[in-house]
């Protein structure tokens, strides 16, 4: 059975399940594996296709938590899109791939996280009362509401930046309705994930409601994420030659390619690229945490100060061993240089969306030509199609899932950026 620790409370100790089913450990902890086993077999898990082995590293990770045959149906069922792996030109000997994770219904990365998540907890869930409550700064709300809507007893709560997140991003998923309720708050992402948090805290509304998040904090969400660097480094030529660039806001998946690396994908480092909003790189520059206000951002989904999931990322050096001078970067950049990346990879005929072209960049600035390098792409350009109409002065086709909602309406209600608030609408 796998063993996971609250890394504020190391004396709560709890199984896969029950960090699902909890989420959130005591004082707002987070609950990450005690240790990591090696991989008896990369080479042959390479050699798989996407889903089997990805089954087979989730079985891993869980340490046999889950039934094979149930881990095999689950993720079959989770991840039932495709990943895509384009070649992009590039100057001098460098080979250049993106990792496209936008196939899935709500057209971002998230889909991989929270489809596999809202799998188990329709394995574990005993039948009473459960409300799935989670922060978004764009993406995770869309991915979250899909993979529950409709589902019998649960009820969804999602919190989300008021104007601050694209139009399409929020018809997305705010134009449901059914078991979706989506609450637009006046405030930045990082007051919304604390709300969630003080939710959390909260015994009497956890109780009451059966509180689950769906944010990156939960560990289904995340171990799902390991699963597309496996794809990544089965697609290149040489995995000790590989560096990973990720756009970066609550750090999720950055932790996610971490905890690939420490069960044995031996890819080269791993490249953490922020907007403005860059309290990470300022940390490792610095070795001092000093989060600034928030800013807004054209790469909106991480415009995020205070990303939950970097403890989890110091808890993989102190606890795990991981040496992050080696094996981890993390530059910031701004907006300019996110349009001139947009530009630059039109000329080389790809069209991004402003994460991923960021995530490019960084990447392009820190290649070596005996490298090959895959940035992750992590939304689908027309969810951005205002930037990019901006930007590159070319109108963006829609997709048919964004064709359905465009002229919908939104259902959202509106609070203020404080707990009472939050906690009265939950209890309505």
């Amino acid at each position: 059975m796998m063993e996971l620790v609250n890394i504020k409370v190391p004396a709560e100790q709890v199984s896969f399940r029950e960090a699902v089913l909890t989420g959130l450990g005591r004082e707002q902890g987070l609950y990450f594996p005690r240790h990591f086993a090696a991989l008896p077999d990369v080479q042959g898990l390479l050699d798989l296709e996407f889903v089997p082995r990805s089954a087979a590293i989730l079985q891993h990770l869980t340490e046999g938590e889950i039934a094979p045959g149930t881990m095999q149906g689950m993720v079959a069922s989770a991840f039932n899109f495709p990943v895509k792996t384009p070649r992009i030109g590039s100057p001098g000997n460098r080979t250049v791939t993106a990792l496209e994770l936008f196939h899935g219904p709500s057209l971002a990365f998230k889909d991989f996280g929270a489809r596999f998540m809202a799998r188990c907890l329709a394995e574990f869930h005993d039948g009473g009362p459960m409300t799935v409550l989670t922060a978004t700064s764009g993406d995770t709300g869309a991915a979250v509401a899909h993979a529950y809507f409709g589902q019998p007893g649960v009820e969804v709560v999602v919190l989300y930046p008021k104007g601050r997140i694209s139009p399409l991003q929020e018809k997305l998923f705010c134009a449901l309705g059914g078991n979706v309720r989506t609450v637009a708050v006046e405030a930045d992402f990082d007051t919304c994930q604390r709300l969630v948090k003080q939710a959390f805290d909260d015994p009497g509304l956890k109780q009451t409601l059966g509180l689950n998040s769906a944010n990156s904090i939960n560990i289904a969400r995340l171990l799902a994420q390991v699963c597309y660097y496996f794809e990544a480094a089965a697609q290149v030529d040489a995995v000790d030659q590989l560096v990973f660039s990720v756009p970066s806001g609550n750090f999720g998946n950055v932790t996610a390619g971490l905890i690939a690396r420490a069960i044995g994908l031996p890819y080269r480092r791993i490249i953490a690229a922020t907007n403005a909003n860059d309290t990470v790189p300022r940390f490792f520059a610095s070795g001092q945490w000093n989060p600034r206000t928030t800013v807004a951002t054209i790469t909106n989904a991480m415009d995020v100060s205070l990303p939950n999931n970097f403890p989890r990322v110091l808890e993989l050096a102190t606890r795990h061993g991981l040496d992050l001078n080696s094996v981890l970067r993390s530059v910031a950049l701004e907006d300019e240089d996110t349009r001139a990346a947009m530009r630059a990879l039109q000329q080389r005929g790809y069209l991004a969306d402003p994460h991923s072209a960021l995530a490019w960049s960084a990447l392009e600035q820190s290649l070596r030509d005996d490298e090959e390098g895959v940035f992750l792409c992590t939304a689908h350009p027309a969810k951005f199609s205002e930037v990019i109409e901006e930007t590159l002065g070319i109108e963006v086709s829609l997709p048919p899932e964004l064709e359905a909602v465009r002229d919908k309406e939104i259902l959202s209600s509106t609070i203020p950026g404080d707990f009472l608030a939050l906690k009265t609408f939950l209890l309505e």
